[in-house]
């Protein structure tokens, strides 16, 4: 195994309007992966405008200046490609793969949505993208079992006021409550290439990438004056355990524990990201050995530990299990605060640290296995921490991560002050 978590040469350049160009060459396969990270997402939302970094990730598919509505998405499949955006709270990215030969056309396409897209948004096309978004609440967070689970973490995690208090589908209210001529001044304010990194992972060549890049982003012009998110890196304790219990159409209990731990790229949140393989990834963790195998109270499907990885604030770790039928919310919340009270006083084994790190290193080396996975990783690294090169220091950094590091933090960080356990109990049928 390689010493690095990034083998593969990375040639960087940054226009004269600010955006940042990174490319990292692999002759494997004739196919390249284009990647465009902002710098906006949900934590930069203004008061009475949350969701609009979610709602532009369906925007910049309805057309641009060049582009008619559904084109975009049409010229890089009818090309053999495939593509797809996401939003989280620390960013929105867009992403095509394509056959190397189709490269000019997905910088082409992204370069004219990144600067054409406000000549083109009808309020046609923002009331019906509005429907879209609306829609897909209703579908992964309302009318699902567990499914506003998030929805309700952020706020029992983070107080009014911090960036990470809201989720990433927004209010509707305020969705509904904004005008095109404010959609419209969002996207001019962030979607600018001073706020931007693009990413070429693949067949092609630094100079190539470079060239293109100028000719088709350089006369997008810069944007002074993008105003900052929130500082979110410090969240008050409360010095008190913060509880919340749902009755729901659910068919078994569930719990849900969570703690703010380290922000994502820090010293800190390696040790938490080791710690949540421990405690719940897969047959081998604690969770799975204590309340499914062992004491047979969680369902062995519906048990898992995992962070999130928000590099602005101090990140959350959340563990969850579910119940087997006959077992009571409180046996559940109780099992599950048991294990993760241990985490402090029965010592991590050897066993335990490679299995975790073996899994690590198998899920770092599939997301760089892929032109696309690489692509999305550089960005994300010359994004949030102005280095690219650093993604090669993350697995590196797993792997360093001590029993005695996974024992202080849970200590610190794990206990059950300022600690949030949100509960879901079936509703009684008649």
């Amino acid at each position: 195994m390689p010493d690095s978590g990034y083998p593969w040469p990375i040639e960087t350049t940054r226009l004269d309007n600010g955006l940042r160009v990174v490319v990292s060459e692999d002759r494997t396969a004739p196919a390249v992966a284009v990647n465009l990270w902002y710098d906006v997402g949900s934590r930069h939302e203004p008061e009475g405008q949350t969701g609009f970094a979610h709602l532009f990730e369906h925007l910049m598919f309805e057309g641009s200046v060049n582009v008619a509505k559904t084109e975009h998405m049409r010229f890089i499949q009818g090309s053999g490609g495939s593509l797809n955006a996401t939003t989280n709270p620390d960013r929105t990215n867009y992403f095509e793969t394509v056959p190397a030969e189709h490269l000019e056309l997905a910088l082409w396409l992204e370069a004219d949505r990144m600067g054409g897209l406000v000549p083109a948004l009808t309020q046609e096309t923002l009331d019906n993208q509005r429907d879209v978004v609306k829609n897909e609440r209703r579908q992964r967070y309302e009318n699902v079992p567990y499914g506003d689970a998030w929805l309700r973490l952020l706020p029992l995690l983070y107080p009014p006021g911090h960036p990470y208090h809201h989720a990433t589908i927004g209010s509707m209210a305020d969705l509904n409550a904004a005008d095109l001529p404010v959609f419209q001044a969002f996207h001019t304010t962030y979607y600018a290439p001073n706020n931007a990194v693009l990413t070429v992972v693949g067949d092609t060549t630094a100079g190539e990438v470079f060239a293109l890049a100028d000719r088709y982003f350089g006369g997008i012009p810069t944007r002074a004056d993008i105003p900052a998110a929130p500082d979110g890196r410090t969240v008050p304790a409360t010095g008190r355990p913060t509880v919340e219990t749902v009755t729901a159409d659910v068919p078994a209990p569930r719990v849900y524990v969570a703690h703010r731990t380290a922000p994502f790229g820090t010293p800190g949140y390696d040790v938490t990201t080791v710690l949540a393989a421990v405690l719940g990834s897969g047959r081998g963790s604690r969770l799975y050995q204590r309340l499914a195998d062992g004491e047979r109270i969680a369902q062995p499907d519906l048990v898992g530990a995992y962070g999130v990885d928000l590099a602005h604030g101090p990140a959350p770790l959340i563990a969850t299990v579910t119940a087997r039928p006959g077992v009571t919310a409180e046996r559940l919340r109780d099992g599950l605060a048991e294990v993760v009270d241990e985490l402090a006083t029965v010592p991590v084994t050897t066993a335990e640290l490679d299995r975790a790190k073996a899994l690590l290193s198998t899920l770092w080396w599939r997301q760089m296995s892929t032109v696309d996975g690489r692509a999305d990783t550089l960005g994300r690294y010359a994004t949030q921490f102005g280095d690219p090169a650093k993604a090669g220091e993350r697995l590196p950094a797993w792997l360093a991560v001590t029993a005695e590091q996974i024992a202080e933090q849970a200590t610190e960080l794990l206990g059950a002050v300022d600690r949030v356990t949100l509960t879901y109990e079936p509703e009684e049928k008649p």
